[in-house]
């Protein structure tokens, strides 16, 4: 059983210094975050051990400070908890921050918005917030929304997978050949580089094990891709849920993490592996 770990894994910048603030800020009093500050169990297991607090945009928080998450959240939803007087700290990723630039500039050039991405998903909310008519495009049968006699002015969730945000823009341009298709890529660079190390992963592994949390968009998005591939994978949160089992035949296991995952966390699924491996004996015949 051989052991590969992906070139670019696990948590990012903008993650990485949304947990950083949210740490910081609980050592000097209470603090609230206003939904999961990543989608990550172990992230948040441990900020409630850094005692902070889970509100959301949408509930009353009992401490005066409160924090938006990494994912974002419409300019209408920072200043109305802004005018109950709290105090607001902004964890939002800069790259979030510049998918919500572009889909504003979009629409200050008479574009009609559309945001190419996960309907419901937090990002997404925040992202459409401030433009009640948007479109959320999560696949082509959500094309025939959008309007006919308008420019259409495309952005994506950050943490798509490219290529099928970009086949979802050749489709909208096919459906909409009178209209002006304006497109610009916000897919982050970090997702792009997992994706990028998740194909040569697949090029050399049979089997695949993802480390992240269930609820994470881009964690899935690396889960479907290696589905897809036909190769075998393992999703797990934690170290603890891997089983000898799974690897008893002794192949190549390629080893990734989505973008809200710790890199603790990833060296402790390595190290597991190893032990897994160090158990399989060979078989005799």
């Amino acid at each position: 059983m051989h052991i590969q770990l992906a070139e670019h894994y696990g948590l990012c910048f903008g993650v990485r210094d949304a947990i950083a603030e949210a740490e910081q800020m609980a050592q000097h009093g209470p603090l609230t975050i206003l939904g999961e500050l990543v989608h990550n169990p172990i992230v948040r297991e441990r900020l409630i051990r850094a005692g902070v607090r889970e509100g959301g945009l949408d509930r009353p928080a009992d401490t005066h400070r409160v924090m938006i998450t990494a994912h974002g959240a419409s300019d209408a939803a920072r200043a109305a908890w802004g005018a109950t007087g709290r105090q607001v700290a902004d964890g939002t990723c800069p790259l979030v921050r510049h998918a919500h630039n572009q889909l504003r500039r979009l629409v200050d050039a008479g574009f009609f918005p559309v945001v190419i991405g996960k309907r419901g998903h937090v990002e997404v909310n925040g992202l459409t917030g401030d433009f009640p008519e948007a479109c959320v495009v999560q696949e082509e049968a959500d094309i025939v929304a959008l309007p006919f006699d308008r420019g259409l002015g495309l952005i994506s969730q950050t943490t798509q997978p490219i290529e099928r945000v970009l086949a979802l823009v050749e489709a909208i341009r096919a459906e909409r050949p009178g209209s002006e298709v304006r497109f610009v890529d916000t897919v982050c660079q970090p997702t792009k580089n997992r994706q990028m190390a998740l194909r040569e992963l697949l090029a050399e592994c049979e089997t695949l094990v993802v480390v992240g949390g269930r609820n994470s968009n881009n964690t899935l998005q690396l889960v479907a891709a290696a589905e897809v591939a036909g190769r075998t994978v393992f999703h797990v949160e934690r170290a603890a849920e891997l089983r000898p089992e799974w690897f008893e035949h002794g192949q190549r296991v390629g080893v990734t993490a989505g973008t809200s995952t710790l890199r603790e966390t990833v060296a402790e699924v390595c190290g597991r592996l190893a032990e897994i491996a160090e158990s399989i004996q060979p078989a005799t015949h």
